[in-house]
């Protein structure tokens, strides 16, 4: 009898947790799901760039499973499982609203997969974090102390969160195309400053309390901001962003980027 109650508790604790993943993959995605760039990349991105845009997000995704996740359940085949479930809930979230924004290509199956493809990274990742999104109880998914690398990767996810929103807009190349060579150097200070301030000055959650400022700028900042820039290239690449643009455009396309990037990696631990 207890073994049935526990296992109907269990049951039900994975339906509630999957309805959570739902709602963090229609929060997150929903931008990119409504934004016409998005269709429109569907349907000229290349197959290759789109498998190695999947590719190149499962490190992303399985760290965010081990970190956050929308259960409680941790270790390595845990993680890889959740990471099955969560591209299975962006396939399922992201065909329904295609379907009922009319924007699904269904009369060209391979434009169909393309535009299928591209939302199911970002919308995954709001599964992903559905439980510290959404969960009632608050869960807060600390790292390791002392796990240096694991701070760094949440600086890159909370990057990716608002980055992934923007990178495919016509309005950040129309931002970086409007600004010279000095405007890029300013925003590259402030996006810089604000990383520093927002997680070591001002108190937010997962503030580096032992850290001087000095050091503070030498262990994160310095590095998370490369992590951002990083990021942005990387998205801007993959997306075709930066195809038929000199190295001046690039910069400048990753810079503008790069700085909403560092506002979600400064507001890291509340995102992720």
């Amino acid at each position: 009898m207890r073994r049935n109650q526990a296992k109907h508790r269990g049951r039900a604790t994975y339906l509630r947790d999957l309805g959570r993943a739902f709602g963090g993959a229609l929060l997150f995605s929903l931008p990119l799901l409504m934004t016409m760039e998005m269709w429109e990349l569907g349907m000229t991105l290349e197959p290759w760039r789109q498998l190695l845009f999947l590719l190149a997000s499962l490190p992303v995704l399985y760290g965010l499973a081990h970190y956050a996740g929308f259960t409680d359940r941790r270790g390595r085949w845990d993680n890889v499982l959740e990471v099955a479930v969560a591209f299975f809930v962006a396939a399922v979230t992201a065909a329904i609203l295609l379907v009922l924004t009319g924007a699904w290509e269904l009369g060209n199956p391979r434009v169909a997969i393309g535009q299928l493809t591209l939302q199911l990274v970002p919308a995954a990742i709001g599964a992903l974090l559905a439980r510290k999104q959404l969960a009632a109880d608050g869960r807060q998914e600390s790292i390791r102390k002392g796990d240096y690398l694991g701070e760094l990767f949440l600086m890159m996810a909370g990057a990716l969160f608002l980055a992934l929103n923007l990178a495919p807009t016509e309005e950040m190349q129309l931002v970086a195309y409007r600004i010279g060579p000095e405007m890029a150097l300013a925003v590259m200070g402030l996006s810089m400053l604000l990383l520093h301030i927002f997680v070591f000055e001002v108190g937010f959650a997962g503030q580096e309390e032992q850290e001087t400022p000095l050091g503070a700028l030498l262990h994160f900042t310095v590095p998370g901001y490369a992590i951002c820039l990083l990021s942005s290239m990387g998205i801007l690449a993959l997306l075709g962003m930066n195809d038929a643009h000199g190295a001046g455009a690039v910069m400048a396309n990753t810079v503008v980027l790069a700085f909403p990037a560092s506002l979600g990696a400064a507001a890291a631990r509340l995102l992720v």
